[in-house]
């Protein structure tokens, strides 16, 4: 579903991502790890094109979409959950869903996302800036998800979040993989979150691959070596 080959980076003149090779299958979830200032917002934000590539191509369902604006990535079924949410604060939670019909209009029904998350029907007229960071999160997926993608990616989605909704999360996150079949690819720091949820890894480490494989044989050394503080 999606195919990073040789993806080369930079902001200005600063390089940041330096030859990345990633893929994600469909119905396949891969939790992209790495300390903090590694690269990996940045991996996201060129492959939904916020960001330019420097060099190498990125592959969507079997189109080349590394010049494609990031609302045609979009439409063609790139789903984008950004760290720290960006909902629509000073809208209701209901206007702030339907936003995403309007940008896509695969459909007219907010069904799928409160099926998912239903602590979010009693909370529909409610503004977005007063929800809860657990709350805005499910906002943020179940707005992704009306796009219909066929690749979901997803930012930190625990990042500041209690842990009853982490388990929430979780769930939808199982369900989605399951039951839509899509491609998900997370960033993900808690470690726990991501072995349970995750089919394959990929670490990053200073903008660069440094390791990859299936979940069930991430190592402890590995960890060590690349993730701990």
């Amino acid at each position: 579903m999606l195919s990073i080959s040789s993806l080369d980076v930079a902001y200005g003149q600063s390089q940041v991502l330096w030859g990345v090779d990633l893929e994600v299958r469909a119905g396949e979830l891969v939790c992209l790890m790495g300390r903090n200032g590694v690269g990996k917002t940045t991996l996201l934000k060129t492959t939904i094109g916020l960001l330019p590539a420097r060099g190498g191509r990125v592959m969507f369902d079997g189109s080349d979409i590394t010049t494609w604006s990031p609302d045609r990535r979009a439409r063609a079924g790139v789903g984008y959950v950004p760290q720290g949410r960006e909902i629509f604060p000073h809208l209701s939670v209901e206007e702030n869903l339907r936003m995403a019909l309007l940008g896509c209009g695969r459909t007219a029904s907010l069904d799928e996302p409160l099926t998912l998350f239903p602590a979010l029907k009693p909370l529909l007229a409610r503004k977005g800036g007063v929800l809860s960071g657990g709350e805005q999160q499910m906002l943020a997926i179940g707005r992704a998800l009306l796009t219909k993608p066929k690749l979901l990616m997803l930012d930190e989605p625990t990042e500041g979040i209690q842990p009853s909704i982490i388990l929430e999360i979780e769930e939808a996150l199982r369900r989605i993989k399951a039951e839509l079949k899509l491609a998900v690819l997370l960033v993900e720091q808690y470690l726990d979150f991501a072995e349970r949820l995750a089919d394959k890894y990929v670490i990053m480490s200073k903008g660069a691959v440094v390791a990859s494989g299936e979940t069930r044989n991430l190592k402890i050394e590995m960890v060590r070596q690349h993730l701990a503080v």
